[in-house]
């Protein structure tokens, strides 16, 4: 079966990856040059909306997905003319707006932060009359990795925030003093059949995702079951398939969302080593229409971030718990490089085989 991806970083890379063993290929639509998937399948290198490109991309494919949500949603819709796009390109113009997702949560009765609207000056005082203090200041669009937002403590930094953002639509959003950071992700079939991967902690750092740990320490089954509860409400309402992330806060024993993703997420890369079935393979397993995999864990697993510069190899490859994951990519300050995966039995192991990682990316 031959299958689209939209995008060539790092998610596509490890899609092709899971894909391969399952007798799959893949085309992928990637503008960058060079790219993580370079080597696994064949690379059209062009805009997103390039007509001509487009052409030559669905030309022969079976299906289409996409490993990142900043795909156009216009291409999305032209592809679904003629091609099966999974997941859907209505969740993805959703996801695509802060507004429209924190509308969708609302509607659906999934609880979430109090935000407002802001597309003028006068607006974002309304907004903050509505929200209160401290909010956060987000742009509507196109904010990943902590980009694109802005906290407002108090009035006097009204002005400061505006003139950041000026002429972008916006949204505010009530700042959640939560206890910690969740996420959950589940994998629905074209059948409806869904299996939820256990309910992680996510740590963050300048907003970029340093570390998540699975399970969630301490989550308790009403924890676990409330999250899987929101997430089936969103797959269910917009017939999703494939797999969705939902980031959460916790706030004591409440659920906030915060933010969905439709497509296979950061925080779910510990799958590759701690999970009977990896987040990429259910992925596809779901798309293609192939039985689910088991989302069981293994273990305990910590999933650490490589950003901006790589430690010595030989000196993660030493700690006998750690699996190594590059994605050949040039360092960069911000930028994602790869990850480590620390996987035992008790989570006393992973904690202490994660102090030996962190030493090497401190």
């Amino acid at each position: 079966m031959n299958v689209g991806v939209l995008g060539g970083g790092q998610l596509g890379r490890m899609l092709a990856l899971a894909g391969r063993p399952l007798g799959l290929h893949f085309r992928f639509l990637e503008p960058a040059r060079p790219a993580p998937v370079d080597g696994l399948g064949e690379v059209i290198r062009a805009p997103y909306d390039d007509p001509d490109a487009l052409r030559r991309f669905a030309r022969g494919l079976d299906l289409v997905t996409y490993e990142f949500e900043n795909v156009p949603a216009h291409t999305v819709r032209q592809l679904e003319t003629s091609l099966p796009v999974r997941p859907p390109s209505a969740v993805l113009r959703t996801a695509q707006d802060r507004v429209a997702e924190k509308e969708a949560f609302e509607r659906l009765g999934v609880p979430t932060a109090a935000f407002h609207p802001v597309d003028s000056r006068s607006a974002l005082k309304e907004a903050i009359e509505h929200v209160g203090l401290p909010a956060v200041l987000k742009t509507r669009r196109f904010g990943y990795d902590g980009k694109g937002q802005i906290v407002i403590d108090g009035p006097r930094q009204l002005d400061e925030a505006w003139a950041a953002f000026s002429g972008r639509q916006l949204v505010l959003e009530a700042f959640v003093s939560f206890t910690r950071e969740l996420s959950i992700l589940g994998v629905r079939s074209p059948a409806g059949q869904i299996a939820f991967y256990p309910l992680v902690e996510t740590e963050h750092r300048r907003g970029i995702l340093y570390s998540t740990l699975a399970p969630a320490p301490l989550a308790g089954d009403g924890l676990e079951t409330c999250a899987r509860a929101h997430l089936r409400t969103v797959m269910e309402a917009f017939d999703y398939v494939g797999v969705l992330a939902l980031e959460l806060f916790q706030r004591e024993d409440e659920l906030l969302a915060n933010e969905m993703a439709p497509r296979v997420h950061n925080s779910g890369h510990w799958t590759l080593d701690g999970a009977c079935t990896s987040q990429f393979e259910n992925h596809l397993r779901a798309v293609v229409g192939l039985p689910l995999g088991s989302p069981e864990a293994l273990g305990h697993t910590a999933m650490v971030n490589l950003i901006g510069r790589l430690p010595a190899i030989e000196a993660i490859l030493e700690i006998p718990e750690a699996k190594l994951h590059l994605y050949g990519k040039e360092p960069r300050t911000g930028r994602k490089l790869g990850h480590v995966n620390i996987v035992a039995a008790d989570p006393g192991s992973v904690r202490a085989a994660l102090k030996r990682i962190e030493a090497l990316v401190a």
